[in-house]
């Protein structure tokens, strides 16, 4: 790894030696039990030590599967099977059982399905409501094609923040998030902002795939004015050699530099940072925008 920053050898180094405690491997097997994936395995995520060995992952629902080819994204991309109409339930159950308070829950995208797969979005969130009241939810949701109407049956099952990512600036969009549509993606926000405005609503975007400074500024701009609340900012990270390869490697002065920017532009909350990623410390970046400090 002697090309990496340091900063990376050390987080994986880190997070390797938290796999191998205990906790860590309570998390991995009551998933597994249950048989719920998490985007922090099937995404490779650089916090998933860190994340499992304080209780947290972030559910990946519908499957492992994605119908997408992005050239950035480690998850599986082939044929999906068909929903597991079980699988709602054993996370709630789960949430209930672990004592969450904050959850985040996400899914490949599944353009074989009509609805894109919001109605089980919504009764994931419902049954976690049900079976954990008080809690807070963030499901992450795909562009589900512009579907308003899948939209709505998402926010209308009270959801606390909805997130979409953008993942990148607009000139990158045709070489590396094959399906997606930048102007589509903003669509998202803008309309769960005039569907439901107390909800909030959450992005991310990659950094060091090749995006110029104006190209980023101006990525940021068009998310504060399509109503997006709450911002993420990570180094991507490519999962194998048959990926995108990184452009940049951010320095966390960079990533200090740009988040100041952000909240400078209007959002509400930003992390910014080379391991962050979409629902990595969500909670606290919840509290944030809700309460108008950090922590």
């Amino acid at each position: 790894m002697g090309s990496y920053p340091d900063w990376i050898v050390r987080e994986v180094r880190r997070n390797k030696a938290d796999l191998r405690g205990g906790a860590a491997a309570g998390t991995a097997g009551e998933l597994k039990a249950r048989r719920l994936h998490t985007v922090c395995d099937e995404a490779r995520c650089p916090n998933k030590g860190k994340c499992f060995s304080e209780g947290e992952a972030t559910f990946l629902i519908l499957g492992d599967i994605c119908t997408r080819n992005c050239g950035f994204c480690a998850v599986t991309k082939a044929r999906p099977l068909p929903p597991d109409p079980g699988e709602p339930r054993r996370a709630a159950e789960l949430c209930a059982k672990w004592g969450l308070k904050y959850v985040v829950f996400t899914s490949p995208t599944r353009d074989d399905l009509p609805d894109g797969g919001a109605g089980h979005f919504a009764e994931t969130n419902r049954l976690i409501k049900e079976l954990s009241p008080g809690i807070r939810t963030e499901p992450l949701i795909p562009d589900f094609k512009g579907d308003v109407k899948a939209l709505e049956t998402v926010l209308a099952s009270g959801p606390d923040v909805l997130g979409h990512n953008l993942e990148m600036a607009a000139g990158l969009y045709a070489r590396a998030r094959a399906g997606a549509d930048y102007a589509r993606s903003l669509g998202v926000l803008k309309n769960s902002k005039r569907l439901r405005p107390g909800v909030l609503t959450k992005s991310g975007l990659m950094l060091g795939l090749g995006e110029t400074a104006a190209g980023l500024e101006t990525a940021l701009g068009d998310l504060v004015e399509h109503g997006c609340d709450l911002l993420t900012l990570g180094q991507y990270l490519a999962p194998s050699r048959a990926h995108r390869p990184v452009e940049k490697y951010y320095t966390e002065e960079e990533f200090a530099r740009w988040g100041e920017k952000a909240r400078a532009m209007g959002f509400r909350a930003v992390l910014s940072g080379p391991l962050v990623r979409s629902s990595y410390r969500a909670s606290a970046l919840y509290r944030e925008a809700r309460d108008g400090r950090a922590g």
